[in-house]
């Protein structure tokens, strides 16, 4: 089993894993807040929270057997080698759990308060449950030879392209409604700090251990940043860009103006042609 070269990279390396543990933890907390606070998820694309549920529950699964299990250890090492570390932190399971719990918060959210006309797609559903069934025949075609590595891989396979789809919604969401209103700029600012803070954890292995196998062993670990870092600026430039939030006066407009700004954005071409008849 490998071990670290250098202390000051050691220390550098759980200082950036617990920075992008609490950046992107803190993440999910403005959103909730901001529903709470207006008793309303009207501007949250549902259908990004419940393919954010399945990302990140199966990052979980990945993240927690990989940390956990010796026997799914040693099937890496016999992989990558004996001299590799294993490319998995305590601040990513510990990630893990907290974004499974806080999304499972958001989803509980979208059931109890105003929706508008708002709904999750049939598509979103469909991708669910495609990916869960897929995960179920993996596990029972891997059961008879012990083959957990491979099946870890495609639970990284799943968190990465739900990682990959899951912003989309709420980017032409926001582009439709040419506004960000109802969706939490907080969290993505937050997102962008997790996503740079993980992918400089790896780089800092790397170069302790001169290899980068750590990249390509756990290529959904460097995905996942990648990807929330290029989704992060989209929705960065679209919220102070292409569609700046309102002001009234010298005070931003209270949540309940922005509750009825969002709803006109939602109202439809047939539904305006009735009202003016």
């Amino acid at each position: 089993m490998a071990s670290w070269n250098s202390f000051p990279l050691q220390v550098t390396y759980e200082a950036l894993g617990w920075f992008a543990f609490f950046s992107w933890s803190i993440s999910f907390y403005p959103q909730v807040i901001l529903n709470f606070r207006r008793k309303s998820v009207v501007g949250l694309n549902f259908d990004f929270v419940l393919l954010n549920l399945t990302k990140h529950s199966s990052y979980l699964i990945y993240n927690a057997s990989l940390y956990f299990s010796s026997a799914i250890q040693n099937q890496y090492y016999k992989k990558y080698g004996y001299g590799e570390m294993i490319p998995v932190a305590a601040n990513d399971v510990a990630f893990s759990i907290h974004a499974v719990v806080l999304t499972a918060i958001t989803l509980f959210q979208i059931a109890i308060y105003d929706r508008g006309e708002q709904k999750v797609s049939k598509i979103s559903i469909g991708i669910v449950s495609v990916a869960w069934l897929t995960a179920a025949v993996c596990f029972f075609i891997a059961l008879p030879t012990h083959s957990w590595l491979w099946l870890l891989s495609i639970f990284n396979g799943i968190q990465v392209f739900m990682t990959v789809i899951k912003y989309i919604p709420q980017a032409i969401f926001n582009f439709l409604r040419k506004s960000t209103d109802g969706f939490s700029i907080g969290n993505i600012l937050l997102d962008f700090s997790g996503g740079v803070g993980n992918y400089l954890q790896m780089v800092v292995q790397s170069v302790d251990q001169d290899s980068w196998v750590n990249f390509y062993g756990n290529i959904g670990k460097v995905l996942l940043s990648l990807v929330s870092v290029l989704f992060d600026i989209l929705f960065i430039i679209q919220h102070y860009v292409l569609y700046p939030t309102a002001k009234k006066g010298s005070k931003w407009v209270d949540s309940s103006e922005q509750d009825e700004q969002v709803r006109e954005h939602l109202v439809t071409p047939d539904q305006t042609a009735q009202e003016n008849v």
